[in-house]
């Protein structure tokens, strides 16, 4: 099998912390009071990479915060790089499995990437938590009792997003996004709560880095605003070509997170000033775990983190809240199910509850792009939704 690149391992001892025993593959690892092993598959090159890193970062900030354990059980974090790729997400997956005998996954970023990989992880008796990726089709019909979303259902986004839309009177909108899954969800989640018209529909490539061809449909088509979901790297690629090519002025755009965070606001700068957006989390939360989360991030980091991050140490916490509640043991997959179902954590978006399908019910809210001290910051405004869950739980029976 080919060996892709490990992106880190993480343990007591890797982040400073007391050693822990070394764990042998032969029997599980808690049999033997050696740490509990998570894995984690993530995007730590290419487009999506910082969205990786933060993800694999803000789990690692929960781990050290707790001393090196999640729920007062010791675990051991091994990370490696899907690439943005399938395929290698699905070998990652599988030698995890096979030859580091994990049972608790995480990390994905993209929805093609976790639809190659959740399939075999929950066919096996895994567990899957998400800190991102969140198809429709794993929220609905194929729903399971093993896996977990803390991020959202890819919809749910999008529909506060076209709230917004509507709440700002924008009557005609012209909407964009990648041709996979999430992006197909986007869009559809857009259109679900949008009340105005369409006046144009586009599908971009996932691997797309040049946008002067829908630059000049959206000019064309003279809508009164632009929806776009064009996430990571893609996204600060789309915003820049808009800005160049004088869009910005004249059209505004209405976005939902993934378009808007704070590293893509970092690489735009000033002309994204009045961009309109919701969240379901943003940086200037006044609760106190999401303020001491900030803080604790940034410290370690030196850098603000992204709803990405958030996402990953929310499920770290979720996690944690589990193993308290079954100790620190994944072996019965029901006796989990029970733990983690009443969300025992302090999330930092506040109020936060699953769903009949262990999605998240939550508040979404508007953000504006304002100029604060001399910089670009995201800035809460109003609440947008309240209590929302998502258009597929109906389906789901387990």
């Amino acid at each position: 099998m080919t060996i892709h690149r490990r992106g880190l391992l993480a343990s007591g001892a890797a982040l400073g912390l007391a050693p822990i025993a070394a764990s042998s593959l032969s029997r599980p690892a808690l049999a033997q009071g050696a740490p509990l092993k998570i894995g984690m598959i993530t995007t730590l090159s290419g487009a999506g990479s910082y969205i990786g890193a933060d993800i694999r970062d803000a789990f690692q900030l929960a781990m050290a915060m707790e001393g090196g354990k999640l729920g007062g059980a010791a675990v051991q974090l091994l990370v490696e790089d899907d690439g943005l790729r399938p395929g290698q997400g699905k070998q990652v997956a599988e030698r995890f499995m096979k030859n580091e005998r994990i049972k608790l996954l995480t990390g994905i970023v993209f929805s093609n990437v976790l639809g190659a990989v959740a399939p075999d992880v929950l066919d096996a008796g895994g567990i899957y938590v998400s800190p991102n990726a969140s198809p429709s089709n794993l929220a609905g019909k194929e729903c399971n009792k093993n896996f977990w979303s803390i991020a959202w259902q890819n919809d749910s986004l999008h529909e506060s997003a076209g709230q917004l839309a509507t709440n700002l009177g924008q009557k005609r909108m012209f909407i964009l996004a990648p041709n996979y899954q999430a992006g197909r969800d986007a869009l559809t989640g857009f259109k679900r709560l949008y009340k105005g018209t369409i006046a144009g529909e586009v599908y971009t490539r996932l691997d797309q880095t040049d946008y002067a061809a829908e630059m000049a449909q959206i000019r064309a088509a003279a809508p009164d605003g632009v929806y776009q979901f064009h996430p990571g790297g893609l996204g600060i690629a789309f915003l820049r070509q808009y800005i160049q090519a004088g869009l910005m002025a004249n059209l505004p755009m209405t976005l939902a997170a993934p378009s808007m965070d704070a590293t893509t606001l970092a690489a735009v700068g000033d002309a994204a000033v009045g961009v309109n957006l919701t969240s379901h989390w943003n940086s200037d939360f006044p609760n106190e775990p999401s303020k001491r989360f900030v803080a604790a991030f940034q410290g370690k980091y030196n850098r603000m983190p992204t709803f990405y991050a958030q996402q990953s140490f929310d499920a770290a916490l979720a996690i944690g809240a589990a193993l308290k509640g079954t100790g620190g043991k994944v072996d019965d997959t029901e006796a989990f199910y029970r733990a983690m179902t009443p969300a025992k954590f302090e999330s930092t978006r506040g109020k936060f509850t699953f769903g009949p399908n262990n999605h998240p019910v939550q508040d979404w809210w508007a953000l504006k792009v304002e100029n604060v001290a001399g910089k670009p910051a995201l800035v809460t405004k109003d609440r947008v939704l309240t209590d929302h869950g998502d258009a597929y739980s109906a389906q789901c029976k387990f």
